[in-house]
């Protein structure tokens, strides 16, 4: 139930910023195509790809698929870090350091009581759904944080 709710708040989020950004295409942005911004997002974007890839593929040769998602999820994280300084949002990395340390978390528990997943959808998916929703306050107007 607790996933569930955290997947309409994070489809809400969408229903209402996809409308605010599609509104406000042609105005300022972080990213100008070929500039250094444009170039660090594709060059970490890319890296992260890879790497998830090398340890999908490491974590299933091993037999432990249960380590996916704290994979992926730290993976994210780490790629949130780098990104507050190309993009001058410090809250991308406290982001980060939160979302890593939700994946390395969920990789440690123990799996007896809910699937390692579900650890880094409820809290990993929460901090994700809250940064989201404070960018959106912030293009509304509200104080940027």
């Amino acid at each position: 139930m607790v996933l569930a709710v955290l997947q309409l708040g994070g489809a809400m989020l969408a229903g209402f910023g996809i409308p605010l950004a599609v509104l406000h295409w042609e105005g300022s942005t972080a990213i100008t195509v070929g500039g250094s911004a444009f170039i660090a997002y594709i060059v970490t974007f890319w890296l992260e790809v890879a790497v998830i890839i090398v340890l999908m593929v490491l974590a299933a040769r091993r037999g432990r698929k249960d380590l996916f998602a704290p994979l992926i999820l730290t993976v994210v994280g780490i790629h949130f870090i780098p990104l507050a300084w190309v993009f001058a949002q410090p809250s991308f990395a406290l982001t980060g350091v939160l979302t890593t340390a939700i994946g390395v978390m969920a990789a440690l528990v123990p799996d007896r009581a809910a699937a390692r997943s579900f650890w880094c959808g409820l809290l990993g998916g929460t901090t994700l759904l809250i940064v989201g929703a404070l960018g959106l306050f912030s293009a509304l107007g509200a104080p940027a944080v």
